[in-house]
């Protein structure tokens, strides 16, 4: 259980968004937030960070994989997580941020 856990305080979403950076998609080597797949985030009064994510296909075997790094790269900030897949709008290469779109170039990706 995380420090702010323990103590009874919740941790900021900026916190929370920022150690989702530490999840890479593994088939694009990129992390889901620049990525554009996290569409929301809130952390809930009891410290769990609700994520509200889409995957680049609705068929994409790795949400298990992605799980664990969630829960890896929050661990020290909340008391748990809870993703709710969401499916509409589907995912585009429009959601990539800029960020995103310098690491898919820096990778041979032409975006």
């Amino acid at each position: 259980m995380s420090e702010q856990a323990t103590t009874g305080g919740v941790a900021a979403v900026d916190d929370v968004e920022e150690a989702l950076r530490d999840v890479v998609d593994p088939e694009l080597g990129i992390n889901v937030v620049d990525l554009g797949l996290v569409y929301g985030l809130t952390v809930d009064e009891s410290n769990v960070a609700i994520i509200d994510m889409t995957l680049t296909s609705a068929a994409c075997p790795l949400q298990d994989v992605i799980e664990d790094q969630i829960r890896t790269s929050t661990s020290s900030l909340v008391a748990d997580f809870r993703v709710n897949w969401v499916w509409m709008p589907p995912w585009g290469p429009d959601k990539i941020t800029d960020d995103g779109r310098e690491q898919l170039r820096a990778l041979g990706f032409n975006v």
